[in-house]
């Protein structure tokens, strides 16, 4: 043992004991830890916040761990304006003191507030670019955008609508509001790719609670905050909720329409309680609440989706595919509104691939969490989706497998589809997890490697387990909206710090997965 080791092993001691407190909903204005924060942004930390004086402060998330830091997420106006990547985490020491920020803003917000495109010639430049059907402008607001580039004026359009392949569109297209020109977008529906007793379709028999009245049973689970499913009866508004004169749900076959039914059910039950036993997360939302699930979308909808403005999980028949209710699909959904409530990943560029790189992670957690001898844990997405074994949605040990994603990272990353970016996050998070050994059965990134890996490194994992609270943790502490992978690998890193101290080895296991994918 080297000089410091006995101070690395008690800050390791300390660090594993590190537990942590989310608040429900979002903290009270004058919480303590909320005026402490202010407090800090309005003293030391102002300048590392790039304050001008003209910021204001809204607290959305509080988390307080077992030693008494503290964690104030806020959003952040400027002269009254939404600042869309101007969000930031203040951390505090457990005495109150100020520790750091994490954020992606990286300078001073100085703009004339005047725009030059007014609101109307913003909302047809919109819909000209909106690229669906239907399209229909639901609201236009002027806000500063600062993601990744200079700070700048824009109208933030949200135009809804429908998708070529059926799944609604709530788009949100950023545009200059000085020269009409698009700088970003993204759609608040989050999609799964293009792509009694529950007899389910894929995990067999299974114990699902429901609700009995007199003599209706009403597929509704008020052990987990309420959650209930709907039969939309392939259409795409309305829906009734899956009641029975009996507590048999389904018959293992697509021949009952109860039996998807109990699919959704079960995935709902086995997100909740994965979330609640692994990180004391008590709903999606934190809040206890239930979202609800709507199966038999549409016709021959070959999709699942995320919708925050139902908070509702939403699942196809599938024309190619089989229907989309597989476990790890329902995991995938319902991460979108976890990361919704925490760090918020804007769904474009790389913070878009984080989004979805998060619910392929989370989404293979609840597989493994639920151990169903139907449906074994693995590392692919959708694997249940195909008639034959081995397809799958996507493969995190090897992302490049599906023809589209990126193994590594390399400056055009950001410019893939959010789903085929992810594949840098799903293959990092294997890497760490599970480890490869001379390149097998996951290559090693090598510099020149962009989509596909060449290398043959070794790394030695460190357990799903172990890497699930990292990345949770990076997430909802240290993340924010516009979080890059260079950000995600700062995050992390800071996370298994608080976990397993500064100088553990987990600390470096997790700085060479991040290398083993080219994000140094």
């Amino acid at each position: 043992m080297n000089k410091f080791a006995l101070r690395a092993v008690a800050a390791a001691a300390l660090a594993l004991s590190l537990g942590s407190t989310s608040f429900a909903a979002a903290p009270a204005a004058d919480h303590p830890a909320v005026q402490r924060a202010l407090a800090h942004l309005g003293g030391v930390a102002f300048q590392k916040a790039h304050g001008t004086g003209r910021d204001g402060f809204v607290a959305r998330d509080l988390v307080v761990d077992a030693d008494g830091a503290e964690h104030v997420r806020f959003e952040r106006t400027f002269a009254g304006l939404r600042v869309i990547g101007g969000d930031l985490v203040v951390h505090s020491r457990g005495d109150g003191s100020f520790r750091s920020i994490s954020q992606t803003l990286r300078e001073l917000i100085q703009i004339d507030l005047k725009p030059v495109v007014f609101a109307q010639a913003a909302q047809s430049e919109a819909l000209a670019q909106f690229g669906a059907k239907d399209g229909a402008v639901k609201s236009a607001e002027l806000v500063v955008y600062a993601r990744e580039v200079k700070p700048q004026l824009a109208w933030d359009v949200q135009v809804n609508g429908v998708r070529e392949d059926g799944t609604p569109s709530r788009a949100h297209l950023l545009l200059s509001a000085t020269s009409k020109t698009l700088l970003d977008r993204w759609d608040d529906i989050h999609t799964a790719d293009d792509v009694g007793t529950g007899k389910t379709l894929y995990s067999g028999n299974v114990s699902l609670h429901d609700d009995l009245s007199g003599s209706t049973y009403t597929l509704k689970d008020a052990t987990r905050g309420g959650h209930y499913v709907v039969n939309m009866a392939n259409k795409t508004s309305g829906g009734t909720t899956f009641t029975a004169t009996d507590n048999i749900w389904g018959n293992n076959a697509e021949s009952s329409t109860e039996t998807v039914a109990a699919d959704a059910a079960y995935g709902q039950n086995m997100t909740w309680d994965y979330y609640k036993t692994t990180f004391g997360r008590n709903g999606i939302a934190n809040d206890g609440k239930g979202a609800y699930s709507r199966v038999h979308y549409s016709s021959n909808y070959d999709n699942a989706y995320w919708d925050d403005s139902c908070f509702c999980m939403t699942y196809g028949d599938g024309s190619t595919l089989n229907p989309l209710v597989s476990l790890d699909v329902a995991g995938h959904e319902m991460t979108h509104g976890v990361t919704s409530r925490t760090a918020n990943l804007t769904y474009s560029g790389e913070s878009g691939g984080l989004n979805e790189g998060t619910s392929d992670i989370m989404g293979t957690m609840v597989e493994f969490f639920a151990n169903n001898p139907n449906d074994t844990p693995d590392y692919m997405i959708g694997e249940e989706l195909y008639s034959t074994a081995g397809q799958a949605l996507r493969y995190m040990y090897q992302p490049s497998k599906d023809g589209y994603s990126a193994d590594c990272w390399y400056t055009g990353v950001k410019r893939l589809d959010v789903h085929y970016s992810s594949g840098v996050a799903n293959h990092f998070y294997y890497l760490l997890a599970e480890g490869t050994t001379a390149g097998s059965p996951s290559k090693t990134c090598v510099s020149g490697n962009t989509k596909k890996a060449s290398g043959t490194g070794t790394l030695t994992g460190i357990g799903r387990d172990k890497a699930a609270k990292i990345w949770y943790r990076a997430l909802t502490v240290y993340m924010t909206s516009s979080t890059n992978y260079a950000g995600a690998r700062t995050a992390t890193i800071s996370a298994a710090t608080d976990l397993y101290g500064a100088s553990s080895s987990t600390v470096a296991a997790v700085k060479a997965a991040w290398s083993a994918v080219l994000v140094n």
